[in-house]
C-alpha cells in the first residue's frame, strides 16, 4: 500500500507539472521542454527524500507518541518495523522536514512543492487504511450496527470497521476536495494548510469509532485519544499556515 500510494502521488505530481507547462507562456518551445525536464528531475529527487522522511518519521513518531516507555526498555525494537508500529502524524512531520531540506539545498519553493504533493496524499491515506483493514488491525470499538464485524485480534465482539470509515473520509472525501483545487491560484502553501485541517477533521471524527491504542487508552479527559490530540495540533498548524500564506503568500497557478 505504501508503494502504491507513492507511485500514485509521483504520477499525479508529474501531471500537475505538465498541466502548468501547458498553461504557462514560454518564449520558445525549448524553454518549455527545459522547464519540464528540470521539474521532473526535482520530482525524482524529492520523491526519494520523501520516502525516507515518511518511513523514518512514521517510525520515530510511533516510538515517541505511542509507546515510548516500551522502547526505552527495549531499544533494539526501535528498528524492528516488521513488528508494526507507524505513526501517520510522524510520517507527515518526517516528509515535511525531508522536503524542506531538499528544497533548501536545491533552492526550490518548498510550499509550492508541498502543495503539489499534499493534494495527492489522500490516495496513499486511503490505500493505507485498506491495508489496515486487510491486516485486521486498528479496528473500531464494539458496535451493534448491521455492518459491524468481528476482527480476529479484536475478541468475540462485533466492531466498527473504522479502517473503512477512515479510507472513505481521509482518502475518498479528502481527495475529492483537494484534487479539483490543484489549479486554483492560491498563495503557495494554502493547499497544504487545507490538507492539514481537512485530515485532522476526518481523523478526529473517526477516532470516536476507533478502538484506542491499548497501551495508551484515552490520554485526556477520559475521552480524547492520542490520534485526536495530535490531529488537533495539526489543525492548529494548518490554520496558522492558512493565515500566514494569506498575509505573505504569492499566488501561483499550480
Amino acid at each position: 500500500m505504501y508503494l502504491l500510494g507513492f507511485a500514485a502521488s509521483y504520477l499525479l505530481v508529474k501531471k500537475q507539472i505538465r498541466e502548468y507547462a501547458q498553461s504557462a507562456s514560454f518564449a520558445l518551445p525549448e524553454k518549455k521542454e527545459s522547464f519540464i525536464l528540470s521539474q521532473y528531475q526535482h520530482l525524482e529527487g524529492l520523491a526519494f527524500y520523501l520516502v525516507i522522511g515518511v518511513v523514518l518519521g512514521g517510525r520515530v513518531g510511533y516510538v515517541l507518541f505511542y509507546n515510548l516507555s516500551y522502547f526505552i526498555q527495549h531499544p533494539s525494537e526501535i528498528l524492528a518495523t516488521w513488528h508494526g508500529g507507524m505513526s501517520f502524524h510522524g510520517g507527515v512531520i518526517g516528509a515535511l522536514l525531508a522536503g524542506f531540506i531538499y528544497c533548501r539545498k536545491f533552492k526550490q519553493n518548498f510550499l509550492l512543492w508541498a502543495d503539489r504533493f499534499t493534494v495527492t496524499a489522500p490516495i496513499g491515506l486511503g490505500l493505507g487504511r485498506l491495508g489496515n483493514f486487510i491486516n485486521g488491525e486498528l479496528f473500531g470499538r464494539p458496535a451493534d450496527v448491521p455492518w459491524a464485524m468481528i476482527f480476529p485480534a479484536g475478541g468475540p465482539f462485533p466492531r466498527h470497521p473504522s479502517q473503512i470509515y477512515e479510507a472513505l473520509l481521509e482518502g475518498v472525501l479528502l481527495f475529492s476536495i483537494l484534487w479539483p483545487l490543484r489549479k486554483k491560484p492560491w498563495p503557495a502553501g494554502r493547499k497544504t494548510a487545507l490538507f492539514l485541517i481537512g485530515y485532522s477533521a476526518c481523523r478526529v471524527i473517526v477516532e470516536f469509532f476507533r478502538e484506542p491504542d491499548p497501551q495508551l487508552g484515552f490520554v485526556l479527559a477520559g475521552w480524547l485519544t492520542m490520534g485526536q490530540l495530535l490531529s488537533l495540533c495539526f489543525a492548529l498548524a494548518g490554520l496558522i499556515l492558512w493565515v500566514f500564506t494569506g498575509i505573505s503568500g504569492t499566488k501561483v497557478s499550480i
